[in-house]
């Protein structure tokens, strides 16, 4: 007897909730084994990596910090992947938004008024979209696939970044270290919560999100975003373009991207320098799937994942765990939940030879 892959007629829409929930779950128990089979402290790794965070009230304000730029990446991703839009370089397009909008911050370093703050974010956003706009073309014009070109395009930028900090962008007062001045206070984010390390980019995240959500459920964009991506041949007999909804797609994405990036700059760092790359472009991706490419659920999603870079950062003072534990888990939930996508999209069939034969 051998087991055959049977596509289910429809999803069990409870499934779909359950399994993100069941991906972390079986992350931990998995994570927890693991560690302790390498000589670590396996149920300490998943205390501090998954608990700690919570249980502790003044890792909360971190856990804001962290999900922001994950949150608003991801909802642009989130947007391209449902178009079948594959862009996999939301870190370039991240890098890129921080440069255009800090470039504009170095001109007006030495101005002051309430319009240089959103002149800043504007120009992130054109950044991020105009990065994400080449492979863009290159798919339209030429068919070249995109993961490919905007994954390349990542480490583009990441030179562009060390060439402009080591040149144009240095700056004067910086003791020879590559990074820009200091913003000024109008081109810093403000505080929302008094006493805290909360900005304005946490608030900025979740209106991004539900924004999002409603162009999604109530406007004609999401409908052509949701067919486009599941029924390509369908869309164009309903009259909507594919090459249409790829340029709306990469352009979003790659805007959001861009401006998550510019705030991350005008927030927690306070400039541009040489660390700047987090790696929040790459890790958006699993907030994403985790989300269930759904705009409220990157929220969720992206405070999931935030609590494992807190959690890591407790990880390395209080158990000795190395940070590099933290990919481990991410990269465990993220195969978990696609490889539980396979259970809910199809059912497992016993075959018998005589049928296999027919």
């Amino acid at each position: 007897m051998q087991f055959r892959l049977e596509k289910r007629q429809e999803p069990s829409k409870l499934l779909q909730v359950l399994t993100p929930i069941g991906a972390v779950l079986v992350t931990m128990v998995l994570g927890g084994i693991i560690f302790t089979l390498l000589g670590y402290d396996g149920l300490g790794a998943v205390r501090e990596i998954f608990l700690s965070p919570l249980l502790n009230a003044y890792k909360w304000q971190d856990l804001a910090v962290k999900a922001a730029p994950l949150i608003i990446i991801a909802v642009g991703l989130s947007i391209a992947y449902r178009a079948n839009v594959w862009n996999i370089g939301a870190e370039g397009q991240y890098i890129v938004g921080a440069i255009a909008g800090t470039g504009v911050g170095i001109l007006t370093n030495d101005m002051t008024g309430w319009w240089i703050m959103p002149l800043m974010m504007l120009a992130g956003v054109a950044g991020g979209a105009a990065y994400a706009a080449v492979p863009a073309l290159l798919r339209v014009r030429f068919r070249v696939n995109e993961i490919l070109t905007t994954l390349m395009l990542t480490y583009a930028s990441v030179y562009l970044l060390n060439y402009l900090l080591a040149g144009p962008f240095k700056s004067p007062t910086s003791m020879g270290q590559p990074q820009t001045v200091m913003f000024s206070a109008d081109q810093s984010l403000p505080y929302i919560i008094p006493g805290t390390i909360v900005q304005l980019n946490a608030l900025l995240a979740v209106i991004v999100a539900l924004v999002a959500w409603l162009v999604f459920s109530r406007f004609v964009f999401g409908f052509q975003v949701r067919v486009v991506g599941a029924a390509p041949h369908a869309a164009r007999y309903g009259g909507f373009s594919a090459d249409r909804t790829v340029w709306l797609a990469m352009l979003i994405s790659g805007g959001l991207a861009g401006f998550a990036g510019i705030l991350e700059a005008m927030g927690p760092v306070g400039r541009l320098i040489l660390q700047f790359p987090a790696g929040y472009g790459f890790t958006a991706i699993i907030v994403a799937f985790l989300g269930r490419l759904h705009p409220l659920g990157a929220v969720l999603a992206g405070l999931m994942v935030a609590i494992t870079f807190v959690g890591g950062e407790m990880a390395q003072i209080t158990i000795q765990l190395p940070f590099a534990a933290v990919g481990i888990f991410q990269a465990m939930m993220l195969f978990l939940l696609l490889a539980s996508d396979i259970l809910v999209r199809y059912r497992v069939r016993s075959v018998r030879r005589a049928e296999i034969a027919t």
